[in-house]
């Protein structure tokens, strides 16, 4: 009897979930990912971590992709933790009400014979951060090729980007560096916060064309710069997108700096530079820009204007 509850008690402990695994190059995923029998990819740490739990990288090491389906953190800051995603995501958010942190990844969609499809794709959870991030050269073709996708089909998503620098994502005409476009009944709101978008096909896209809930961007101390086509743009087709830039800097895009196209769709504008870009202020549609009056618009090929008098 006292054989067997040994066994039992040691086949526990094999099995339990700590609440701090580890990952390192060296590593072997049939390790237990303790820091000192690391396991060699994220996908295998995940299954080992607790939820509510953190994966931290020992060393400099390519991780693989992952689907997430549990609150967890990710958190490679101080060592290069990297993601290769050919052919694939990066990342998968996909986990009802869970909160997800990702902080000092490289997710990588190289090489270009068979690009990346999206670095992160949120398709279900409450929230996710991406702190401190580099999410480049996702190109699959549509409706892939971004550097984060949010695409939840209800509820709403809260989504915040800090730090991060996510570039060269999106092929021909489609992708973009973040894409928010819920469907169904999805919303979300999502915050950029001193981020660099730059040589995606589009910057930051809002896009209700598939839902009827609504979207909210704040975008604060960013850059979007050298997309093809436009640098932020809202389009309201379907729920409201309302789309607020405070000292954010669009340029070098060979479209429109800043867009808003749709009746549903109204992007605010301070203390900004547009300068440029094909078109620095387009509305179309119906689409409202409304500026407090102190941005900077010029050096544009066309400059454009706000569609209202300046907001007090």
């Amino acid at each position: 009897m006292s054989f067997l509850l040994l066994l039992l008690l040691a086949s526990g402990a094999a099995f339990a979930q700590a609440t701090r695994t580890w990952v390192s190059g060296v590593g072997d995923d049939a390790n237990p990912c303790s820091r000192t029998a690391p396991c060699k990819t994220w996908a295998g740490a995940i299954s080992k971590t607790a939820t509510g739990g953190m994966i931290n990288c020992i060393d400099p090491g390519g991780f693989g992709a992952v689907t997430i389906t549990k609150s967890i953190t990710i958190s490679c800051k101080h060592v290069e933790g990297s993601g290769l995603a050919s052919l694939s995501n990066g990342i998968v958010i996909n986990g009802a009400g869970i909160d997800v942190v990702l902080r000092g990844l490289d997710i990588d969609g190289s090489p270009t014979a068979s690009p990346g499809l999206n670095g992160i794709r949120f398709l279900q959870g409450a929230s996710l951060i991406v702190d401190d991030c580099v999410i480049r050269d996702f190109k699959g073709g549509a409706p892939n090729g971004n550097g984060i996708i949010v695409i939840n089909s209800a509820l709403v998503a809260s989504v915040h980007v800090i730090n991060s620098n996510i570039s060269g994502n999106g092929t021909g005409t489609t992708g973009a560096g973040i894409q928010i476009a819920p469907t169904g009944t999805g919303g979300a709101n999502v915050t950029i916060t001193n981020s660099v978008f730059s040589n995606n096909i589009v910057g930051v896209r809002a896009d209700s064309a598939a839902t009827s809930g609504a979207i909210d961007v704040t975008v604060t101390d960013s850059t979007a710069a050298g997309a093809p086509f436009h640098g932020f743009v809202a389009l309201g087709a379907g729920g409201p997108v309302r789309m607020m830039l405070n000292r954010v800097t669009s340029t070098n895009n060979l479209g429109e700096g800043v867009r808003a196209a749709g009746a549903n769709a109204d992007i605010r504008i301070g203390s900004s530079v547009v300068t440029g870009n094909g078109t620095g202020l387009a509305a179309a549609s119906s689409g409202q820009i409304l500026s407090y009056g102190n941005n900077q618009i010029n050096g544009n090929t066309v400059d454009g204007s706000a569609t209202a008098v300046p907001l007090k």
